[in-house]
């Protein structure tokens, strides 16, 4: 090969390195999304919540529905950009989303409160089985509903010789938007009271916490980061529409706190970007192999990265470690 080519070949290898870098981080943008609504549920009232993909199923399609169904609040509002008038429509899906996770909460958690954790799980497990099953009525015979884009699949941007579509930059600047938000959260009265209930309920009650009140609050930021977390992953190229397969989708966020922590806010988003960009480079750089390896083998990245960090780690990188004596 000539100097030429041999220049060329690297340029469009550093090139694709980067595209697929800012895929993956995109991608983990909504992994940390979805895994920060679990670790807010898990850290403040012990319950992993397996209730969340369908939660975050719900709030896409409530999205969808606004969008492109009612129109709403398009019909209302013609003269406001496509952007805003989506960016409305997704609020108050997740205002809804919220709504449903504390409804979750005070009808079907508060009162298993000191009853096994096993049970509570269990409880979840029903609450996602309900919710898939009324997503996939609604959603009919075809079992797609279309949620739109207001940035359009061909809507990209630019970056020196790396074109990105639009979506994958919202969802990076959502990611820090929202983390930028429970950062300043967790600094007001009520986050400090939410940390206080995480780290010690009896002491916190004893100080005149209302335990109820923040545990209908975490489902509420559970629900409403799954709902956000959803609505991403619908939007094309990375989604489809609103699919059965949107509940199943949250749940590939799991890993993610399992790498990060259970209960480290810090470790949902490093766990998430982690296991975005492995899957996306992973997937790239070894889609020769998929013969050996099998069509399917990007879906396992994540799984294995989790089995590979619980043998090693198993409170995660920044899990809190349980000393228990035997």
């Amino acid at each position: 090969m000539s100097q030429v080519g041999v220049l060329l070949a690297q340029a469009s290898s550093v090139e694709t390195f980067a595209t697929k870098l800012i895929d993956g981080l995109a991608l983990g943008s909504i992994y940390a999304i979805l895994a920060l609504g679990f670790v807010i549920i898990f850290k403040s009232t012990q319950v992993l919540s397996f209730a969340h993909g369908a939660v975050a199923a719900v709030g896409a399609y409530l999205a969808a529905y606004f969008v492109t169904v009612i129109n709403w609040p398009g019909r209302y509002l013609e003269g406001l950009p496509a952007t805003l008038r989506f960016i409305i429509s997704a609020l108050a899906a997740v205002a809804v989303a919220a709504v449903i996770g504390m409804l979750i909460e005070r009808v079907f958690i508060r009162p298993m409160i000191g009853q096994p954790l096993f049970s509570i799980a269990m409880i979840t497990i029903g609450i996602d089985i309900v919710l898939r099953t009324v997503v996939g009525d609604l959603l009919g015979q075809g079992g797609t509903l279309d949620i739109g884009s207001p940035w359009g699949i061909l809507s990209l941007t630019k970056i020196g010789d790396i074109v990105v579509p639009h979506v994958f930059i919202a969802a990076i600047v959502t990611v820090i938007i929202v983390v930028i938000a429970l950062v300043l959260f967790f600094r007001t009265r009520m986050g400090v009271a939410m940390r206080a209930t995480a780290f010690d309920q009896e002491a916190a009650m004893a100080q005149g916490i209302s335990a109820g009140r923040i545990f209908a609050l975490a489902w509420a930021l559970g629900a409403v980061l799954a709902a956000i977390g959803g609505i991403f992953s619908s939007i094309s190229p990375r989604g489809f529409g609103v699919t059965g397969g949107t509940a199943f989708f949250a749940l590939r966020a799991f890993p993610a706190i399992i790498i990060g922590g259970l209960d480290s806010i810090v470790g949902a988003v490093v766990g998430g970007f982690t296991i975005g960009i492995a899957e996306i480079m992973l997937g790239h750089y070894l889609a020769n192999a998929s013969g050996t390896l099998g069509i399917g083998f990007t879906g396992l990245i994540p799984y294995l990265l989790m089995l590979g960090f619980l043998l090693v780690r198993p409170y995660g990188l920044f899990g809190t470690e349980e000393i228990r004596r035997v």
